[in-house]
């Protein structure tokens, strides 16, 4: 008879450039990932730090910190036989101790929250590819870029303000969509679907329930994955619903995993392709 593959959930706080992980806790972890200008967010919990830990934590990430750079906060899950994958990265924006009796800590985190503060002031020629324009904003927030739009020239382009608000402009100049998915700025075609990020999905490959049918496309539900990437294809072959069967776009992924308890899921809302 076959062992079970466990589930692995561990988290990372960086802090001055130095990540510590934690493995082996009572930890829980749910979020949303948006692929639009939302910033991706997520709530930590977790039990069983030592005092010394949870004290450090507790002081390093204090809005009240002299040291104001940047902490963050990363999220692996995965299993012991296959490996494990990064679901989210993101600042931290708060860190709690929850009420007695418990000793938890509840950390909050979103996507480039600190790039929100930083203000920042670029301009081009009369005329810019859209490409150049995204690897400069890219450079600027400290992003990957995945550039996957049809290029255009855009002209007089300009800003001063808050970094982060610069992805929201190249999605108006360039009737685009841009978004941020962890530590890579990804502009893509308004209803289409990235290259190379496809999740085939149905009852025997880690649906739970069945799809359901909105709007646009459809809510689903699946076993937590490594191939479902925000802005990627879902395939849907759906035994119940089979009208619902086709290709999709995933706009937003919403992610509950828990170290001792049931979920391990992904819920994706998805657009017709």
């Amino acid at each position: 008879m076959n062992k079970p593959d466990l589930r692995r959930i561990r988290f990372g706080i960086e802090i001055s450039g130095r990540i510590n992980w934690y493995e082996g806790l009572r930890v829980k972890a749910t979020g949303t990932k948006f692929a639009n200008q939302q910033q991706n967010e997520c709530t930590l919990t977790v039990s069983g730090l030592s005092m010394a830990t949870r004290d450090h934590l507790l002081t390093e990430t204090s809005p009240f910190n002299s040291n104001r750079t940047p902490k963050r906060l990363m999220i692996e899950v995965g299993r012991v036989g296959t490996g494990m994958f990064r679901i989210f990265i993101g600042d931290i924006v708060s860190a709690e101790p929850s009420s007695p009796p418990d000793v938890d800590v509840i950390i909050k985190a979103k996507t480039q929250s600190a790039q929100a503060g930083n203000v920042v002031a670029i301009s081009s020629g009369p005329l810019s590819r859209l490409s150049a324009i995204s690897q400069r904003v890219a450079d600027e927030i400290g992003l990957g870029l995945d550039f996957q739009a049809l290029d255009k020239n855009i002209s007089n382009f300009s800003y001063t303000g808050a970094a982060l608000k610069m992805v929201n402009l190249i999605q108006d100049s360039g009737g685009v969509r841009a978004f941020i998915d962890d530590e890579t700025l990804i502009v893509k075609n308004y209803g289409s679907a990235l290259d190379g990020r496809i999740r085939i999905l149905g009852a025997d490959t880690g649906m739970v329930g069945i799809p359901k049918a909105t709007e646009k496309g459809l809510d689903v539900t699946f076993l937590i994955d490594s191939e479902s990437l925000l802005g990627g294809m879902l395939r849907l072959d759906s035994k119940i619903n089979k009208s619902l069967n086709g290709d999709y776009v995933i706009d937003q992924l919403k992610f509950d995993v828990a170290s001792h308890e049931d979920p391990f899921f992904y819920s994706a809302t998805c657009s017709r392709q």
